[in-house]
């Protein structure tokens, strides 16, 4: 079956699909991007992630050339179209064709639509190890195409035995390369990161339903000596919502996942989705 996507102003079969080699995204890997999740004929959170993607597009200096209106129109044809049960949208604005390889011209949006694995109803039982890695991403607060350092580290994080990275400036945490980061103290309080990092639109759920049901949380800087004395941690994503850390470098996390502030939170995301 063909999957169709939108791409050179129309909406065609993804084979047919292609980005000029003069384009800026393909010289100078300059644009900006944003993903979200379609359970059936539903996009999740849509206008959260036009928010942001329109929020990335004005910081880099990249003018949109669809309206709202317009994406949400595309996105709902191609996700008729393509018929997928569960899928993921990937909205993408290039740079442009750039003759000189350096100007900003004419940036253009790609939307493509691609199965997906659904995540589970209930939190995943075994958690994941980070490697600490002493990095911060230019532009923080934009979901640019720009994942140089995180495609880079790759063979070092499987030499660490690790299945992503965390990383902190300074001796401040701020994000994995794509997802937020939590950690729970001992006194049950959640806290996640404020500056230099993305805003996800998981953390932003996340959030909204810790002040909902009355679930103590911080927004501030989070110090790397604080990994040691926490009870939980967990990173967040709109493909997987939560998943749980065991271990940080060296450090194992003796949470039992079974009854953490982890599990609660993902039912709780989980019902934000009906």
């Amino acid at each position: 079956m063909s999957i169709f996507c939108f791409a050179n102003n129309q909406i065609q079969a993804i084979d047919k699909a292609g980005v000029p080699v003069t384009d800026l995204l393909v010289q100078r890997g300059y644009g900006i991007f944003d993903f979200l999740r379609v359970a059936g004929d539903k996009p999740l959170f849509i206008d959260d992630h036009l928010d942001r993607f329109f929020h990335s597009a004005e910081k880099m200096r990249l003018t949109i050339p669809q309206t709202r209106e317009d994406i949400k129109n595309i996105v709902k044809e191609l996700i008729q179209k393509n018929q997928l049960t569960y899928s993921g949208i990937r909205m993408i604005i290039a740079g442009g064709d750039a003759p000189d390889g350096y100007t900003i011209e004419h940036p253009h949006l790609i939307i493509i639509q691609a199965p997906l694995a659904e995540p589970t109803i209930h939190l995943p039982e075994t958690g994941i190890k980070l490697a600490t890695y002493s990095y911060q991403r230019q532009i923080p607060d934009v979901k640019t195409t720009d994942y140089l350092m995180a495609v880079w580290l790759q063979p070092w994080m499987k030499q660490q035995g690790a299945d992503d990275i965390l990383y902190y400036y300074n001796g401040i945490i701020s994000e994995c390369p794509r997802s937020n980061f939590f950690l729970v103290t001992k006194e049950n309080v959640l806290v996640t990161a404020q500056q230099n990092m993305l805003n996800g639109i998981t953390r932003k759920n996340i959030l909204k339903v810790c002040e909902a049901h009355s679930i103590p949380f911080q927004i501030r800087d989070i110090n790397i000596n604080e990994l040691k004395e926490a009870k939980e941690a967990f990173i967040t994503s709109s493909t997987k919502r939560i998943i749980p850390v065991q271990q940080i470098d060296e450090f194992v996390f003796k949470s039992d996942y079974v009854s953490s502030v982890a599990k609660n939170i993902y039912e709780l995301l989980v019902q934000l989705e009906h």
